[in-house]
């Protein structure tokens, strides 16, 4: 049986991004066919508006919001850490129970970067914390910046 790919609902064709809008990639959808796919935004799944107030990390990345030492924190200087460690949870989860063991991820989100993301208006090497929670259970997170180096591959 073949598992299923996580893939940022954004990178095909889902206009949940903060602003609205969407980013697709035509390399992730030609990567895709013939594949089975989940979407998510962990963002949505928090149950924040799209358009939303745009986000970053305050203290530290994805990996330290989990540790506890790290914020989420919108430009209106309200924190949404907590919502998108609940959703991001939820979604490992549900991953999980997929079989799911690979998810191609949008690069800077502070939900799903994969190498480098916010802090504060500093874009630093680090992950979001959707992405940084599928690590910590073993699934292996790509960005649709960093699907070439794995040849093309999920």
């Amino acid at each position: 049986m073949v598992s299923p790919i996580f893939v940022s609902a954004c990178l095909v064709g889902f206009r949940c991004r903060y602003d609205g809008c969407f980013k697709t990639s035509r390399s992730v959808l030609d990567l895709l066919e013939g594949q089975e796919w989940i979407p998510v935004c962990p963002e949505q799944y928090a149950g924040l508006p799209t358009p939303r107030v745009p986000m970053a990390f305050a203290g530290g990345t994805g990996q330290d919001a989990l540790a506890g030492e790290a914020r989420i924190v919108q430009q209106n200087g309200r924190e949404v850490t907590q919502l998108l460690l609940n959703a991001s949870r939820c979604l490992v989860l549900l991953g999980m129970g997929w079989g799911v063991k690979c998810a191609i991820l949008k690069e800077r989100s502070p939900s799903c970067g994969v190498t480098t993301t916010y802090v504060g208006e500093e874009r630093v090497k680090g992950m979001g914390v959707f992405a940084a929670m599928l690590k910590v259970e073993g699934i292996e997170v790509l960005s649709e910046e960093t699907l070439g180096a794995r040849g093309g591959q999920p």
